[in-house]
């Protein structure tokens, strides 16, 4: 197929929001793709992860990766098919796992793409179970937060891409797992479907009480990726030498659901010293060279043992991927979003 022949439908931020993302601030386009040069190769998207992070690259700012310029195509992980190689480690028709971003094709010089088994049953599950969240969960929960046998674990989303992964992997080591979801049927299918001991429902108008119930021994694990009032519920219940790894806080990336108020910070400061509780951020990226192995050995062995249930939400199309994104940072997804690009 001629340079000429081949072109992109791709997602691209048209402007940068100041709250809540909306239609308006993705433009859906058509652009050509050019032949790859030497060393190059063509990727054809089979599969993007849409996840909350992206929102944080939507803005102009400072922080731990560049910003998606105005113009060009939304950030994001895909699984692809190589279309047309000149590279020397890649050949056409290979599976790769690749950082190509909302489009249907991208040219590659391989920096940052790993090879997949082309008959793999759930490509897509790179993008979750076996991919970047369930790595976040891993690290965050195993790494930072250090469960015991007999202690208490609190996550957040419950049944999104990353909490569902740490309950079942704190179920796993011996841990009373406490769920805290958007609604009854997420938290039936916390439950029911991926074995968590409780779920609480965060739009309850008793969720604090809810939860002190539900953690009569206290939090010792409280993994943090909502904030808002989620974390305010859960920091007086936090036990002395708790341990809160801080992946994301989507309650607040766009800025518009800061809380009325006097100011939190003391009170949080104050437990946390009192406490003597550790909180530490990470960003998971900086860690896949030393850990990445070890996580997938132990996830595949989970699998395979049976041990792991996996829930994917599956948008059709490349162009919804706009409305998609708006509704997962909402909460109206159900599992991991993934969007089925190309066949």
């Amino acid at each position: 197929m001629s340079s000429s022949a081949v072109k992109s439908q791709r997602v691209v931020l048209a402007q940068r929001p100041s709250g809540a993302p909306t239609l308006e601030h993705f433009r859906v386009e058509e652009a050509s793709v050019p032949a790859p040069g030497p060393g190059q190769m063509r990727l054809k998207t089979l599969y993007l992860s849409l996840d909350p992070y992206m929102r944080l690259r939507m803005n102009d700012g400072p922080s731990y990766a560049d910003p998606v310029g105005i113009g060009e195509p939304m950030c994001g992980g895909t699984v692809c098919r190589v279309e047309t190689s000149n590279h020397a480690r890649f050949k056409e028709g290979d599976l790769v796992l690749a950082f190509t971003g909302w489009q249907q094709y991208a040219i590659s010089d391989g920096v940052g793409v790993n090879r997949l088994d082309r008959d793999m049953p759930h490509p897509s599950w790179t993008l979750g179970l076996l991919g970047m969240p369930g790595f976040t969960a891993y690290y965050g929960l195993l790494k930072i937060g250090e469960p015991k046998a007999g202690e208490t674990v609190v996550v957040g989303a419950a049944t999104g891409g990353v909490g569902a992964v740490v309950g079942q992997i704190a179920k796993l080591r011996g841990c009373r797992a406490v769920g805290i979801a958007g609604g009854a049927k997420k938290c039936r299918h916390a439950v029911e479907e991926l074995g968590f001991d409780v779920c609480i429902d965060h739009h309850a108008p008793d969720f604090k009480a809810q939860l002190k119930a539900a953690c009569p021994k206290g939090i010792d694990v409280y993994f943090e990726n909502v904030g808002g009032a989620v974390l305010e519920a859960a920091l007086p219940l936090l036990n002395v030498g708790a341990r809160v790894p801080l992946c994301g806080l989507i309650a607040w990336y766009d800025g518009q659901n800061i809380a009325p108020g006097p100011d939190r910070t003391p009170a949080l400061l104050s437990t946390m010293l009192v406490r003597q509780i550790k909180i530490q951020g990470f960003v998971i990226i900086d860690y896949y060279e030393r850990y990445y192995a070890e996580f997938l050995a132990e996830m595949g062995a989970w699998l395979a043992q049976g041990k792991l249930r996996f829930t994917e939400h599956v948008i059709e199309g490349l162009e919804h991927s706009p409305q998609a994104f708006i509704d997962l940072l909402r909460g109206d997804n159900f599992g991991k979003v993934v969007v089925r690009v190309s066949t």
